[in-house]
């Protein structure tokens, strides 16, 4: 699914007309990396939490040359699923 079949779904699924579904997905994304840019989490309760994990400096090979070469450490956004989602899947 992309982001404009997401959209339609959320319109239909709301009763939102597609530009409002569209705004409401622009805001909620913008909310969640505004928080993780403040460090903050954000907790979907029965969804899931998104976060910001810190991943270590590393080594790593060249794919083309086999050269060692050291990945530097990030930091990156990681997303938890709730149980209320995981048994959503685990049901199928």
């Amino acid at each position: 699914m992309n982001k404009s079949e997401l959209i339609d779904a959320i319109a239909k699924e709301s009763g939102l007309t597609k530009t409002d579904a569209g705004k409401a997905l622009d805001a909620f994304t913008e909310v969640v990396k505004t928080a993780l840019k403040n460090d903050d989490v954000v907790t979907l309760v029965g969804f899931g939490t998104f976060k910001v994990a810190e991943r270590k400096e590393r080594q790593g090979l060249n794919p083309k040359t086999k050269e060692p070469l050291t990945i530097p450490a990030a930091r990156v956004p990681k997303f938890t699923a709730g149980k209320a989602l995981k048994d959503v899947l685990v049901s199928k």
